[in-house]
């Protein structure tokens, strides 16, 4: 193995997306992944399909791609926890890893003896990461969170979809489940700054990530908008609250994107638009008294915008130096000439004789690039030469246990 983090191992007890996107980021830096599932059913989102992957003859497999997703560089080890002897396993591998990621419900593992207190006796050098909807302490802490309900409570829908007054308002979701994504990146950084100070130190650390935190600090300018005045932001659509114009504008095929980022970049779109009297109007000339004038602005621009095509505004656009772009569907994004030049879609060969389609990792390293090893396993994939590998187990030992519904 090679990369950056070749040299750490971690158990990998998540479900879901959360736990998994930080496991599979540490999976393409290099370091050994152990993802540790229930046997016969493993992770939930192996069903949540379809679709599904195919397998060599071209029928759907039962490995949904929700799973695919979250998965790959990783070995999968089946084994229950819930008995004595799975819990004597998972004690003997904590003791050969650097990192656990576990997402239970607040105490779920301990009484498993699986906590963070119980664990660190064995390897006191363990990065211990627990992720959870509302974290270890409050008064929601021993509540499921899911990224929908998270979404909603940490205020990312009330700023998300039609402004009140137009058709279709009301508050709306992201199209993924970006709280969960971002809680894993916030943990894998977490992680990577504990096993930093382990350096130092010699001791690891509890990790303690949720994702009603994780929501509310992504709040960013729109927090920072309601603290300094005290007024919730409201939902404007794909308008910006702080700048004019920055949004979607019809086009004469569709819409397109126009991001405007200053007031030199606005009387450069008013001169190729053909309205330059709008970048001398004392109503729009900076961007301060064009976003109290945006109800006046936008539908005089939409009046300008809909005689080109969106091809010809960012081709005109582009060469005036004014920021712009398409809105594309996922056919056109992977079709898309920088999109395939940066090798954003790679396909991995996989244990059902087929190939897992993949998104690339956006994490470019010069000297430890990031390495797609294996595409994410079949459950169970690896449990034999795991238990071999690491604990020296035999083939008979193993047959017990799988025969006594251990692994």
């Amino acid at each position: 193995m090679s990369g950056a983090l070749s040299h750490i191992r971690v158990l990998d007890l998540s479900r879901v997306l959360a736990g998994p996107w930080a496991g599979q980021i540490f999976g393409d830096l290099g370091a050994e992944v152990i993802k540790v599932e229930r046997p016969g059913s493993g992770d939930d989102t192996r069903h949540w399909g379809p679709p599904y992957i195919k397998d060599a003859e071209g029928n759907d497999s039962r490995e949904a791609a929700y799973f695919q997703s979250a998965n790959r560089n990783k070995q999968s080890l089946t084994l229950d926890f819930t008995q004595p002897e799975g819990q004597r396993l998972v004690r003997e591998l904590v003791a050969q890893c650097d990192v656990l990621l576990e997402n239970f419900k607040v105490g779920g593992l301990a009484a498993y003896g699986l906590d963070y207190e119980s664990l660190k006796a064995i390897n006191p050098r363990l990065i211990y990461c627990s992720i959870t909807g509302f974290g270890q302490t409050g008064p929601y802490a021993k509540r499921a969170g899911y990224d929908f309900m998270i979404q909603g409570l940490g205020g990312l829908m009330s700023l998300t979809g039609r402004a009140e007054g137009e058709e279709g308002a009301g508050p709306m979701k992201v199209g993924v489940a970006l709280t969960d994504i971002l809680t894993g990146l916030y943990a894998t950084v977490g992680v990577l700054a504990a096993l930093n100070q382990r350096e130092q130190s010699g001791v690891g650390q509890h990790l303690d990530v949720a994702l009603l935190d994780v929501q509310v600090a992504c709040l960013a300018n729109q927090a920072m908008n309601y603290l300094t005045t005290g007024a919730s932001p409201r939902r404007l659509g794909n308008a910006h609250p702080n700048i004019v114009p920055y949004q979607d504008f019809p086009s004469a095929d569709g819409n397109f994107i126009l991001a405007v980022g200053n007031d030199g970049q606005f009387r450069k779109f008013c001169e190729v638009a053909g309205i330059e009297n709008l970048a001398d109007d004392p109503r729009f000339v900076t961007n301060k008294v064009r976003v109290a004038h945006r109800a006046e602005l936008i539908p005089l621009l939409r009046q300008a915008t809909v005689f080109k095509t969106t091809a010809q505004w960012i081709e005109l656009l582009e060469k005036a130096g004014v920021p712009c772009g398409p809105i594309n569907d996922l056919q056109q994004v992977f079709a898309d000439p920088q999109v395939q030049a940066r090798g954003l879609r790679l396909d991995l060969p996989n244990a059902l004789g087929s190939s897992t389609p993949q998104v690339a990792s956006p994490l470019r390293l010069s000297a430890t690039p990031v390495a797609y090893r294996s595409a994410p396993p079949l459950l169970g994939q690896h449990t034999d030469t795991l238990l071999q590998r690491l604990l020296g187990m035999s083939e008979t030992q193993i047959a017990e246990l799988r025969e006594a519904g251990v692994i």
